[in-house]
């Protein structure tokens, strides 16, 4: 069941205005139903539920429908009303949902997968149901009839997908931290390049298809920005999570990027603003401030008869430097640093204090977080996680008002 939140109006955070529970294992994905007061749930549990908000305020369910299966996986086309759900054992099971939401029928199942779905994607325009999984591919399918396109296979398990639905292009995210991007053909596809810059496994991605921009969220707590239109391999990190980073949603009229963790953070960046691309990280036998030996510089160490130091990297300028030049921590927001990372005393006394201004704002979820997904036309958002709730938001605070103008999700 679920229960009315009355929550007096915040002007700097989100409004929860409903939660949702009844699941009795991990909600592994909540999707808002357009133009209609209701939530789309897929669970640990094997159950599909729509929710429908009554004249009470209360959500209830009007379809509960058991799988065969785990689900691990869901997309949800509004135009059609049609549902695709992924599931633990591989399979991608279609449904058509009644104009009154209170019926859905069985469509086909998809054997897609040899392992459990992770993401799917359907293309109207294509009739296809692209899909990735643990079995480390991503696979496409013909909706009439059913069949297997094409597959292209990783060296890890695929565990996030976003798609291009006018240049049939598919981002993939995988447990290594490599972002692929491929061409999808009718039976073939082609691999047109790879992203590097995570330390961690990638948990999720949003692609803009007007201004774009490759959005990617891991496990190592960061999301790094990717200018793919721009074409001069730009990328900007975004630091400011203290847990895996799991969902993304880029708002592109007003430039905000809206970030979900698993420990139930919510951050709203601002991207309408000049950015600093981090700095790569230079490499030295010495520190490049004060020429002391690093422990490893054994012939510098012997002449000098000197202790090597340990090695680290200021974060502004990417220099290497020891510990005693490097002692003093700061924000740095413009290069994506919202809390205090190692800076050396250089760039420590360059940075001045307007230059620390938060450029995001972050909140509480209170909830675990491992699926976030928004109405951007109406600034609401869903999120849930793996204690069962979902939380139904509004967002208007936070991101402005102006979102109400016909501007939808892609």
């Amino acid at each position: 069941m679920a229960a009315e939140i009355h929550s007096r109006p915040q002007s700097s955070r989100p409004v929860l205005l409903s939660k949702i529970e009844g699941h009795q294992d991990a909600v592994t994905a909540a999707l808002l139903i357009p133009k209609e007061d209701g939530v789309i749930t897929a669970s640990e549990d094997r159950t599909i539920r729509v929710w429908l908000k009554r004249d009470s305020g209360q959500y209830w369910p009007s379809i509960y429908h058991t799988m065969a299966s785990p689900c691990s996986a869901m997309a949800y086309h509004h135009d059609s009303r049609r549902v695709f759900v992924g599931q633990d054992n591989g399979a991608v099971m279609e449904f058509h949902v009644s104009e009154d939401f209170n019926k859905m029928n069985f469509i086909k199942t998809y054997p897609a997968h040899q392992n459990r779905v992770s993401a799917i994607v359907f293309s109207l325009a294509a009739e296809w149901v692209v899909s990735t999984g643990h079995d480390k591919c991503v696979s496409w399918m013909c909706t009439r009839s059913g069949n297997m396109l094409g597959r292209h296979f990783f060296s890890s398990w695929a565990s996030c997908l976003q798609y291009d639905l006018d240049t049939q292009h598919a981002f993939v995210g995988d447990y290594s931290g490599q972002i692929t991007l491929l061409k999808l053909e009718q039976n073939s596809c082609s691999v047109i390049t790879t992203l590097k810059g995570h330390e961690g496994s990638i948990a999720c991605l949003w692609w803009d298809p007007i201004q774009r921009l490759l959005f990617s969220g891991a496990s190592d707590n960061s999301i790094i920005m990717w200018d793919i239109g721009g074409r001069k391999g730009r990328t900007l990190l975004l630091q400011g999570h203290h847990d895996r980073v799991q969902s993304l949603c880029y708002l592109q009229l007003t430039r905000q990027l809206v970030s979900c963790s698993a420990d139930g953070g919510i951050a709203v960046w601002n991207m309408d603003v000049s950015r600093e691309e981090a700095p790569q990280w230079l490499e030295s036998d010495s520190c490049q401030k004060c020429e002391q030996p690093f422990f490893w510089n054994i012939k510098q160490m012997w002449d000098t008869k000197t202790l090597g130091l340990r090695q680290h990297h200021c974060r502004k300028c990417g220099q290497a430097v020891c510990g005693k030049c490097s002692s003093k921590r700061s924000s740095y927001p413009v290069m994506g640093f919202e809390f205090q990372v190692r800076v050396c005393d250089s760039c420590y006394d360059s940075i001045k204090d307007e230059d620390r201004t938060s450029l995001a704002t972050f909140h509480e979820g209170k909830h675990n977080i491992s699926h976030m997904s928004m109405d951007i036309a109406r600034g609401l958002m869903v999120t849930c996680g793996t204690d069962r709730v979902v939380k139904i938001w509004d967002m208007t605070p936070v991101v402005g008002c102006s979102l109400a103008t016909g501007f939808s999700p892609h």
